[in-house]
């Protein structure tokens, strides 16, 4: 059996944390066999390393290896990809085409992102593990398969399997034997090891010296999280080395290419209860506008038709169910509607199609006008009334949940525009308009 050091050096995996150690000795005594791994960790601490070694020292190695990113490859296509089709399976389909798993037969399948298949792709992937047997597209004819399946995924299994979006029997297929990369924030001996070997590298590549860092830049580079793993410190690495003139690296001038430095020392806070309580209610809030808007897109149809008619009576009894849907549920939705009627010529014909009086009960005293005119131009500055309000009461509400979201994040905008669903741009743009 190879030894952790020769398969380290083997596939240039750097580091010599004991988490990292256990993980490389599992995959070197599970490779001989024909069990079925799953890989899991975070994105970017180096889980694609993992397959290749269990590849390498198996009696497969002289097949095929193929990896496949489940999570690039659109669902509608998925299951081509992975198990082929058939010629005119589908539109496009011009000629019968191998998958994966036909091409891979006596050889190892790496599928990377395993947690984001869908469901009916799923389905198949089981069927394949069972017993090796697989359809094409769009074919009725079985097919076998004699293939590895390595799978990896920075997705919790547990959660998905709750929220079914991931089959339980499929993970226990999978999961025969799992493997877990620690995170780089846990490997602390490891990380100025990577930079160092990551800034030889780029030296070596761009021809130019090799950066170094002093001890305040080392001890802030063991400090901070790493959010991106391994990733995102090689990418640290990169930008340093191409973009410094002086290759002795401070505490300051590595700061400067680390984002949220003040946010991610010394340790990670633990947000999930209010980041719940804030999902909460911002769909309470979404929920609230919905209705809102259904109700003022309602007496809007009302008021138009009764614009048109002229006949109130009429209107009353054609949309008697519409009139009782919205004002004789409770009497949240009468004050709701006195809040946005002001005139009280509008209210008359309220009145007339059967709302409740308490509605129109705003100013005894105030004088109708006689003509026609008077009374169309009321009409149309009551429609435009209940357009302003909704319009007002929409701004209000994402205002408040601007606010909210910017105060939770300690004015980041970027994270702000990620909990509320939109661009960092439109973030911007809302702020001017609200001169926040």
């Amino acid at each position: 059996m190879e030894s952790i050091q020769a398969t380290k050096q083997r596939f240039g995996i750097i580091g010599d944390d004991p988490k990292l150690n256990r993980a490389i000795e599992k995959a070197i005594q599970v490779a001989p066999t024909d069990i079925s791994v799953l890989v899991t960790g975070e994105s970017g601490v180096g889980k694609e390393s993992i397959p290749k070694i269990i590849h390498a020292l198996s009696h497969r190695k002289h097949g095929k290896y193929i990896a496949v990113n489940c999570g690039a490859i659109p669902e509608g296509t998925i299951d081509s990809e992975l198990f082929g089709h058939e010629k005119g399976a589908f539109t496009g389909a011009t000629a019968t085409r191998s998958g994966y798993f036909e091409v891979a037969d006596g050889g190892t399948i790496f599928l990377d992102e395993v947690g984001e298949l869908p469901l009916p792709t799923q389905v198949r992937l089981l069927r394949v593990l069972e017993n090796g047997e697989f359809l094409k597209v769009g074919s009725s004819k079985i097919q076998k398969t004699d293939v590895r399946i390595v799978a990896a995924t920075n997705v919790n299994m547990a959660q998905a399997i709750q929220k079914e979006k991931f089959r339980e029997d499929l993970y226990y297929r999978l999961s025969t034997v799992e493997i877990n990369i620690p995170p780089l924030r846990e490997r602390k001996d490891d990380i100025h090891l990577l930079f160092r070997k990551f800034a030889a590298d780029f030296a070596q590549k761009y021809k130019m010296p090799t950066v170094r860092l002093n001890d305040d830049a080392v001890e802030l580079l063991l400090k901070y999280r790493w959010g991106g793993n391994i990733r995102q410190l090689r990418n640290i690495a990169e930008q340093i080395s191409v973009l410094e003139q002086e290759r002795s690296i401070s505490h300051e001038t590595l700061k400067n290419y680390l984002p949220n430095v003040g946010s991610n020392l010394p340790a990670i806070i633990n947000t999930k209860k209010e980041e719940s309580s804030f999902s909460n209610e911002r769909e309470i809030l979404y929920k609230v506008l919905f209705d809102m808007q259904r109700d003022v897109n309602d007496l809007k149809k009302l008021t138009l038709e009764l614009m048109k008619s002229g006949n109130a009576s009429k209107v009353r009894e054609e949309n008697s169910s519409l009139i009782n849907k919205i004002y004789d549920e409770d009497n949240n939705h009468e004050e709701h509607l006195a809040s946005i009627v002001e005139d009280d010529d509008s209210a008359s014909d309220i009145e007339v199609l059967g709302i409740p009086s308490k509605v129109s009960e705003k100013d005894p005293n105030h004088s109708r006008g006689n003509s026609e005119e008077e009374k169309r131009n009321d009409k149309y500055d009551f429609a435009e009334e209940i357009q302003e309000e909704e319009s007002l009461s929409l701004q209000e509400k994402e205002l408040e949940l601007i606010k909210k979201s910017l105060e939770k994040y300690d004015g980041k905008r970027k994270d702000a525009a990620e909990e509320l669903g939109i661009s960092e741009r439109t973030l911007y743009r809302k702020i001017k308009q609200y001169n926040l």
